[in-house]
């Protein structure tokens, strides 16, 4: 089973939002990993993470990752941080991936406090630690989003529904 579109980018690039638009625009159903995550543990993800590590949630996150990509054949979003698992690397190959690009100042307003994502926000009484966080992440992660995707749409200026028409067209797009 192949997916419609996989969708890789930074925390704030809009995966979720740009995804479920996106899969309206192709009538197509919509998954996201850290949703199917909070599902399957019953709590929110960054419950999940503050209880039992990031090394834990890596894990859930490579099993949900394999069975998304196994199962779905709709759009799918996958977690910021998941394409740094070499198993995710090697699945994603054969899919329509788009890495969802953003400038550091977007995802940050995006993000807000990072309170929702605990692999960003940090310690508390130290603001400025969201914002080199996510300079790492652009940094470690940028690279493998260019290697991975097949195609790369700017994700910074429009609203979340002019990018998911701008990508159905590319999509149509002959390859």
């Amino acid at each position: 089973m192949r997916a419609a579109a996989v969708l890789i980018g930074v925390p704030g690039s809009g995966k979720t939002t740009v995804g479920a638009l996106l899969a309206r625009h192709l009538g197509v159903a919509f998954r996201d990993t850290d949703h199917d995550i909070a599902a399957a543990c019953d709590m929110p993800v960054p419950d999940f993470v503050r209880h039992h590590g990031e090394a834990r949630f890596r894990q859930l996150e490579r099993e949900a990752v394999r069975a998304a990509l196994a199962e779905h054949d709709g759009v799918l979003a996958l977690g910021g941080g998941a394409v740094l698992d070499e198993a995710t690397q090697r699945r994603l190959a054969g899919h329509r991936v788009v890495h969802l690009q953003v400038a550091l100042h977007t995802a940050l307003a995006r993000i807000g406090s990072a309170e929702g994502r605990p692999l960003l926000a940090g310690y508390a009484g130290y603001a400025g630690y969201t914002e080199s966080r996510l300079r790492e992440v652009f940094r470690v992660r940028g690279p493998v989003y260019r290697r991975l995707a097949r195609l790369h749409v700017d994700a910074d200026t429009d609203s979340a529904d002019d990018t998911a028409q701008r990508l159905v067209q590319a999509l149509k797009a002959p390859a």
